[in-house]
């Protein structure tokens, strides 16, 4: 009788606390269930080595990348040093873009790499539109060649894809078609994290348009980290396509590159749950290797000691033994203020147009990475970004996030904080 009355109040707690907050406080709490049978088993963790353990073809590319690679989306000017330290400690593959920094990421590689070039894979990218013309294109490729002091790249990126018309343009394929007829470039790829990611990824695989994809992905988006406890709920995981995409890519020999691989990256928060020398950073790139689709993942490296972590999880394809309660602590941390890459869920919900995925996407360059250069740079591209949100009083877009953030109390604070110069 007692079981009975604690079962029936419990059953109308839950009732209160709303559906979606229900199904969150579920999630979050029952989060290292799932994890142990898609990777296979945890192991024991041995001590840590900072230095890259496994190379990995890179699809049907030739390219035998690191498995933790270098991403260049903070490097500055001058730090060619800590590439050099990524170099010594066995990194070969160097991910950057023309708009890294305003450019110094690319100079800074091509002056770190100058005479190992043999030695090394260098990744960039571009933002081609659907109206982009071939020779605007190669204009962007010569300027990426020529700060990185090279004659050709291994990959080239379309870069943060989200509309389909931009990997159907036909000015892209015969620009890339040249591009490669001329040894300027070795593999093309897409790269994406935001709306219609699935739409554009299916396309490109598809229709053979890439060799390589690069796609945020990580322990917060795998309909498969989550089936176990929210079987019975009703409850739609995000991204439900993306292990599909992925498995369709293996398939076909597209090479896979992870990014986005820590769930918003806010590494000290997680410094006093940490133990055995098992951090977070680690577990969350042993579950995305865990993953036999994915050949390898980038991470913005912003300093040695940075490096030497991150590459304690170099080797691994299944999880360690303490990962799961460090999974489930930052999400319980950090889920009710991270934006899901590629959810859209909440597209459409601002009748001013306010990009609210991509305003989000700024706050957690400026609040999670602490870096301002970075949030200003992205937030300038978005037009008027977040304003309309500075004098909306009944705000629309409250509760259209499925996993509960609070968009509206969220976005008010960027526009006046991103809205500068970078």
């Amino acid at each position: 009788m007692v079981e009975k009355e604690t079962a029936v109040k419990q059953a109308g707690k839950s009732a209160r606390l709303g559906r979606r907050a229900f199904l969150r406080r579920g999630v979050l709490a029952s989060l290292g269930v799932g994890l142990l049978p898609v990777t296979g088993g945890a192991q024991s963790l041995p001590p840590a080595r900072a230095e890259v353990r496994r190379y990995v073809p890179l699809g049907h590319t030739g390219i035998r990348m690191s498995d933790i690679a270098f991403g260049s989306s903070r490097l500055r000017g001058g730090e060619e040093a800590l590439v050099q330290h990524a170099c010594d400690r066995g990194i070969n593959y160097f991910d950057t873009a023309d708009s890294y920094t305003g450019g110094d990421a690319e100079v800074t590689l091509g002056n770190a790499l100058h005479g190992k070039r043999d030695k090394v894979f260098i990744a960039s990218k571009v933002q081609a539109g659907a109206d982009e013309r071939q020779e605007a294109l190669m204009t962007a490729l010569e300027g990426s060649l020529r700060r990185l002091r090279t004659d050709y790249v291994d990959v080239y990126f379309n870069h943060a894809v989200n509309d389909v018309h931009r990997m159907q343009n036909p000015e892209w394929h015969a620009f890339t078609e040249r591009a490669k007829r001329q040894g300027k470039i070795r593999a093309t790829g897409m790269s994406g994290h935001a709306g219609r990611l699935i739409e554009c990824l299916d396309y490109a695989i598809e229709t053979g348009g890439v060799d390589v994809i690069l796609v945020a992905y990580n322990f917060g988006q795998d309909p498969a980290f989550y089936a176990r406890f929210t079987r019975s709920f009703d409850f739609v995981a995000r991204q439900p396509d993306l292990p599909r995409v992925l498995r369709q890519a293996k398939a076909k020999g597209v090479g896979v590159v992870a990014m986005k691989t820590l769930m918003g990256a806010r590494l000290n928060d997680m410094r006093p749950f940490e133990k055995g020398g098992a951090t977070f950073a680690q577990a969350a790139f042993r579950w995305v290797l865990s993953n036999t689709n994915v050949d390898g993942l980038i991470v913005s490296m912003t300093s040695p000691d940075r490096i030497n972590e991150y590459l304690g999880a170099s080797g691994w394809r299944s999880a360690a033994h303490g990962d799961l309660p460090l999974l489930q602590h930052y999400a319980q941390l950090q889920g009710t203020s991270y934006c899901r890459h590629g959810c859209s869920d909440c597209e459409g919900a601002c009748p001013y147009g306010v990009p609210i995925a991509d305003v989000l996407r700024a706050r957690m360059y400026a609040q999670d990475y602490g870096d301002m250069r970075l949030a200003r740079s992205a937030y300038s591209q978005l037009g008027a970004g977040a304003s309309a949100c500075l004098t909306c009083a009944q705000p629309p877009c409250a509760g259209a996030c499925p996993h509960g953030l609070p968009i509206d109390t969220l976005l008010a604070p960027m526009h006046p904080m991103l809205a500068q110069r970078a």
